[in-house]
């Protein structure tokens, strides 16, 4: 098993199958985009599949998350999944996506054995879209999200990320339409994820703000404690239930405490933590053709230096130099 010096246990495992993606968000990255890695530094599709394989019958991993970047943009995607979900125990598979690429690949992600999807979407309005990620594609979002939905990949969640003056306002629309096509809203407080740097922990929707303006409409009941486990988003029922809505206050509230990750890189390097400054190399052990129980061994190690917390609640917390891009969320 993947355990730390605090006790904590990882079965969730994140694999960024490319830094690459077709938007340029302003919260992630710069308008001209980033210096991408070199090809033959990213991890092949059987790199990558060896190491989820180590991961899942060697060292307890039970989930696995495929992250961006954007993930569908890699050629090898429904592939990887299809081989994922022959292992022996089969994890759990989803992927985190700006949607854009579901309309054409949901049915084929879902046949392959993916599981559900996360969508990005930060707004309703197409022209505040465009705002916010350089590019013109707000309806195939939606038609991504509603491919999703029809082939199966349920629940379909949808994640936000609220910013002043801009999308501070559509909380309430946001929800109202989540619930109207059934799909599960979560808020995420943004973090200093950009690669510009312009976060500001001043400016930042808060949790608070987000379940004030949620309150102005709907009438919104905590989930049981013990419902969210090691889950990062705190649920609440909606207007009596079936439909719930999520907030992750990974700034102003961290679950490091419950945090039961660990995250593979698409150059092949191991982190603890998203905002973690060190990085443990499994790509060289790979190449240098090591047996899988020294690469097991290796990611024990690195796990076993997990820190405690991602130090986001310190507001002199500095933000990492890497983009985080080449990482996932």
């Amino acid at each position: 098993m993947l355990i730390d010096t605090y006790g904590r246990v990882a079965t969730d495992l994140r694999v960024s199958l490319t830094d690459r993606c077709n938007l340029r968000c302003t919260y992630c990255m710069p308008e001209e985009g980033l210096q991408w890695l070199s090809k033959n530094t990213l991890l092949t599709d059987d790199e990558i599949v060896r190491l989820i394989d180590i991961a899942v019958t060697s060292l307890g991993i039970k989930d696995v998350r495929f992250t961006g970047g954007e993930p569908l943009i890699r050629p090898g995607i429904v592939g990887i999944v299809e081989r994922v979900a022959a292992m022996e125990p089969r994890p759990k598979m989803s992927v985190t996506t700006n949607g854009i690429g579901l309309k054409r690949m949901a049915s084929a992600l879902k046949a392959a054995g993916l599981d559900r999807v996360n969508v990005s979407l930060d707004t309703l309005r197409p022209d505040v879209f465009k705002a916010l990620t350089r590019r013109d594609r707000h309806q195939d979002v939606l038609d991504g999200l509603e491919a999703a939905r029809e082939a199966g990949l349920t629940p379909v969640k949808v994640n936000t990320v609220l910013m002043p003056g801009l999308n501070e306002d559509e909380a309430p629309d946001l929800l109202a339409w989540a619930v109207e096509h059934d799909y599960e809203l979560r808020f995420i407080e943004q973090m200093p994820l950009d690669a510009q740097h312009g976060w500001k922990r001043e400016s930042m929707v808060t949790a608070e703000d987000i379940l004030a303006s949620l309150r102005t409409r709907f009438e919104l009941t905590p989930e049981d404690a013990e419902a969210r486990g090691s889950a990062p988003a705190e649920r609440w029922i909606v207007d009596g239930g079936p439909h719930r809505v999520g907030v992750i206050a990974s700034v102003t509230r961290p679950f490091c405490a419950a945090c039961d990750r660990t995250r593979l890189t698409a150059d092949g390097q191991i982190r603890t933590c998203l905002f973690a400054t060190e990085e443990t190399d499994l790509r060289g052990a790979l190449r240098s053709d090591a047996p899988d129980e020294e690469i097991a061994r290796i990611w024990r190690e690195a796990m076993w230096g997990k820190k405690a917390g991602s130090g986001l609640d310190d507001p002199s917390f500095l933000q990492p130099d890497r983009p985080m891009s080449a990482i996932g969320g």
